[in-house]
């Protein structure tokens, strides 16, 4: 289309004597003016005359587009007299042989405001009900159904002619809009209805059921005592073959009874949708309909008794729908079911063995092992059962779900111990098979911590010895390399001896060795290895575990000679690994903090004193004791403080509500669930404000010109998730009208215009509301600017221009409090390369204030629990996290002290560091820190 508006007499020309395609086009021409504000009264009878006898049907519809919109009255109200003519020619369209004419005719006239207009067609509006085609007849009931509720008069029978159509309909579509006609204008007759068919409701159209479940659901809700007889109804259609009508009747079934049967028959439903439905999505919001069934608390026994069936949702391959099960499953766990819950998660962990490698196999099998360690801490008895199958992932190749198996048997082994033997035994048969040098560390400590008897202590030594190799390890390696010289064939033949001590204990020496490195690696013992790669921390964990191990064998072994041999034996491993460290053939050579650690062990076993004795066997275990009973009391305390939520408290002396006695306007106290989910669906949700006026609306209004300017425009930017919905008034202050009046908007950041607002005509000093919609992709401080450019009726000169302000998108809309383990924190703190780092500048003086003040203006949570932070010494340390609704994470340190040197009015000083996957996020969470901070300082 050319960028100047078409004149008046060349649309009349084509409308005139063009040909079908050339009035076409002149016609979307015309009604794209009508709705931009021009008046074109000229041409009302050139279209009445040229375009409205024709029968083609692209002109067809878009005539009924043209007197929709089309002003119909005089400027005193009265119907214009060429309507009559347009009367007529529906009147024809309404009885004319093609289905499609009368279909669209009919929804036309759901649209007309104007009862002169309808009048005379409504006999022709009656006749469409008995039409052999079902596309006139549904329009026909929705086009009686609108007419009745505007013009009651001019069809005042209509909800008994749609009752009388409903009885002998057949078509399901059709059925649906009487019946939906039927609930709105004349429930009674609806009711009447639905009691003749009761029984046949199974058998009929999803379409209408789901209309007789939003029914029965608002009789009930306005009258209770109809729900004895609709309640069957509902369960009937628990069974309906649409996943849709089983959801929406597994809810009416939850409002209507909370008997524990029908809490049982709507819960076993939504299970059977998880498991059938293959998107995740529905599985995901099924899943919170079963989360929220739980957090009430009569109905948290009843679905204990399903948790078997919940499980089965776990054969969905998505790791969120997994992990949100597990968590459910957990939950409802009791003494009862344990047993079978813990065989079926056993059976998924050997599962995800057998499994081929996928990415979310090893998230997967740490769920369940975290799943598993929480049973067991629950229930203890369960935990002879779950230690042996978990054991054996600790030599996995995937680090941290061994890690948590780690976690689990240490703290297993310190609480629970009739299972210390059981532990330690299959700690030494898998002890050999560990690959990551982390898990390595952890059980030396295990063991060289709980190994008691005489016979476990020699199993460690052996096992020690023999994932070390031949020692001295230097002169070994250093033999090893000048044998490589050798041929190969020589080299082969050289058989494995065991060469073994006065102890009775053995170490390996294998001759085999090879002039390809990669062979040469593969040979090596485990810690041989690590050590070689240059990582002596493990040493320094080893000297530990020796030094126990040699201590309390000293104590347990009364024969001087044979405790003389262990203690030697000992310090001669420890003094090979300092040997090592310091020669040249390490990777890295060792740190200083490990040598002085091997250091003090050979000094502590070289004189045995009693104190060293009790540092080592008694105070580390202490230690541990102390920090899994510290975690289990905060485990504790957040489960209080969920169940404090959950229950409800009533007052001794609070009203006793009787169903039968209320009076019908109190019942509508109690929200209307499909009116809400309506509201939700349009992005209405109407959320609590706050007492005060700020945080209302017009906090959220953004003026965009100045008062003086020609245009005045100011914004409310209203944010829903995963867009924005700008809703900008426009006000025209001068005499003159504005044409082509546009608002035009450009993005900065991740923030994408939908689409462009169409032009506006203004009249002097009017005003019109344009509304813009902008897709949000990510956590980044947005921007959002433009102007509006309109053209003055009657002036020659270009075209005039406003600028507008800035609106800047606040990421506090996106950003959520969330939750993680410290090990997910270090990791995702090494990960993350986008760093921020912001200098405190504020004038409060108390740490523990600031840290709040920073919380609640970044919706971040605090990780660091609050034993940790209680008490005063000066300064404070804490770790918070949050995640953006786009799944974005982001980690703050904040590192604080108050300067006691100035003084008590001291204010505190300090640095935050941020850390985030993308810089956009990483920025706009240290301008939003930088910006609450200057709020603090004025």
């Amino acid at each position: 289309m050319d960028s100047e508006p078409p004149s008046e007499i060349s649309l009349k020309n084509d409308l005139e004597k063009g040909d079908v395609k050339s009035k076409t086009e002149a016609l979307k021409k015309v009604i794209i003016m009508i709705l931009n504000g021009e008046k074109l009264p000229g041409l009302l009878m050139t279209i009445i005359r040229f375009v409205l006898p024709l029968q083609d049907h692209t002109i067809k519809k878009l005539l009924l587009v043209f007197w929709e919109i089309v002003p119909k009255t005089t400027p005193d109200g009265r119907l214009l007299h060429e309507m009559i003519l347009v009367c007529d020619a529906y009147r024809k369209d309404l009885q004319h042989p093609n289905e499609f004419i009368r279909g669209s005719t009919l929804r036309f006239l759901c649209k007309l405001k104007e009862a002169e207009l309808l009048e005379p067609l409504m006999p022709a509006i009656r006749a469409c009900l008995e039409h052999r085609h079902s596309y006139v007849r549904r329009n026909a009931v929705l086009a009686i159904y609108t007419i009745y509720r505007n013009f009651e008069h001019l069809i005042p029978d209509a909800p008994e002619l749609i009752h009388d159509f409903l009885v002998n309909e057949k078509d399901a579509s059709c059925k649906r809009n009487a019946f939906m006609m039927l609930i709105h204008a004349d429930q009674d007759r609806a009711l009447d209805y639905l009691s003749t068919c009761i029984d046949q409701v199974q058998t009929f159209g999803d379409i209408l059921q789901l209309v007789i479940v939003e029914l029965i659901y608002k009789v009930c809700h306005a009258n209770p005592s109809e729900r004895a007889r609709f309640i069957r109804c509902i369960y009937n259609l628990l069974q309906s073959s649409s996943p849709a009508v089983k959801y929406e009747a597994a809810g009416t079934l939850v409002t209507l009874s909370s008997a524990p049967t029908a809490i049982k028959a709507a819960a076993q439903c939504y299970i059977d949708l998880i498991i059938k439905e293959s998107d995740n999505n529905v599985k995901l919001i099924v899943l919170d309909r079963l989360v929220e069934l739980k957090e009430h608390p009569a109905h948290e026994r009843v679905l204990q008794d399903l948790v078997m069936d919940i499980l089965r949702v776990l054969s969905t391959p998505d790791l969120e729908v997994r992990k949100k099960t597990l968590q459910l499953a957990l939950d409802l766990v009791s003494s009862r079911n344990v047993e079978e819950l813990v065989i079926v998660l056993k059976k998924e962990v050997i599962k995800t063995n057998n499994v081929s490698e996928h990415e979310d196999t090893d998230k997967y099998r740490q769920l369940l092992v975290r799943t598993l360690h929480s049973c067991s801490v629950r229930f203890p008895d369960m935990a002879a059962n779950v230690i042996p199958v978990l054991m054996e992932f600790l030599s996995d190749s995937n680090e941290a779900a061994a890690a948590d198996v780690l976690e689990f048997v240490r703290e297993a082994i310190q609480r629970f111990d009739s299972l210390r033997m059981l532990i330690v035994e299959k700690m030494l048969e898998v002890f050999h098979a560990i690959k990551s040098v982390k898990i390595y560390r952890g059980a030396l400590w295990i063991l060289g911590e709980y190994c008691s008897t005489k016979e476990d202590i020699q199993s460690v030594m052996t096992e020690v010895r023999r994932s070390l190799g031949e020692i001295p390890i230097v002169e070994s390696e250093i033999k090893k390399e000048a044998g490589e010289l050798k041929p190969e064939e020589e080299i082969t033949v050289g058989p494995v001896q065991k060469l073994v001590t006065e102890m009775g204990t053995y170490a390996t020496q294998s001759a085999l060795s090879s002039s390809r490195p990669t062979k040469k690696e593969e040979d090596r013992p485990p810690l041989r290895g690590f050590l070689l790669d240059g990582d002596f921390f493990v040493a320094a964990s080893l000297a530990t575990t020796l030094t126990k191990i040699a201590l309390r064998y000293v104590a347990l072994v009364p024969e001087k000679k044979k405790q003389n041999s262990f203690v030697a034996e000992a310090m001669l491993l420890m003094a090979t690994i300092l040997h090592l460290g310091k020669s040249s053939l390490p990777k890295k050579p060792i740190t200083d903090d490990d040598v002085d650690r091997i250091s003090l062990c050979l000094k502590v076993l070289s004189e045995c004193s009693p104190l060293m004795n009790d540092i080592f066997n008694k105070e580390c275990r202490q230690s541990l004791s102390q920090m899994l009973s510290a975690k289990l009391e905060e485990e504790k305390l957040s489960q209080k403080k969920e169940s404090e939520k959950r229950n409800v408290t009533v007052q001794p002396d609070d009203p006793i509500s009787f169903m039968q006695l209320t009076a019908k306007n109190e019942m509508n106290c109690k929200e209307d669930q499909f009116q809400l989910s309506l509201l939700a669906a349009m992005g209405n949700t109407q959320r609590k404000e706050a007492a005060d006026p700020l945080a209302s609306k017009l906090n959220k209004v953004t003026q965009l010109t100045g008062f003086s300017d020609p245009v005045y425009a100011e914004a409310y930017v209203h944010v829903n998730q995963y867009d924005i919905v700008l809703d900008v008034l426009v006000v025209n202050q001068t005499s003159d009208t504005l044409q082509n009046c546009t608002l035009e908007l450009a993005t900065l950041g991740d923030l994408k215009l939908v689409e462009k607002p169409s032009p506006l005509t203004l009249a002097p000093h009017d005003f019109a509301n344009i509304k813009a919609n902008v897709k949000v992709a990510s956590t980044e401080n947005g921007i959002i600017f433009g102007n509006i450019v309109y053209d003055v009726s009657g002036a020659a000169s270009d075209r005039n221009c406003v600028v507008l302000s800035d609106i800047h998108i606040d990421i506090m809309d996106y950003i959520q409090p969330a939750t993680c383990t410290d090990a997910e924190f270090r990791q995702m703190w090494a990960e993350f390369e986008w760093e921020n780092k912001v200098t405190v500048n504020t004038n409060m003086i108390d740490l523990n204030d600031y840290l709040q003040h920073i919380l609640k203006s970044t919706n971040m949570k605090c990780l660091t629990p609050e034993k940790a932070l209680s008490g005063y010494c000066g300064f404070m340390a804490a770790n918070l996290y949050a995640r953006s609704i786009f799944g974005e994470d982001a980690l703050a340190n904040v590192s604080i002290e108050k300067p006691i040197h100035q003084g008590p009015d001291a204010a505190v000083t300090g640095h935050i560091r941020i850390r985030a996957k993308s810089q956009g996020m990483a920025l706009s969470l240290g301008d939003k820190i930088n910006l609450s901070q200057k709020k603090t300082s004025i």
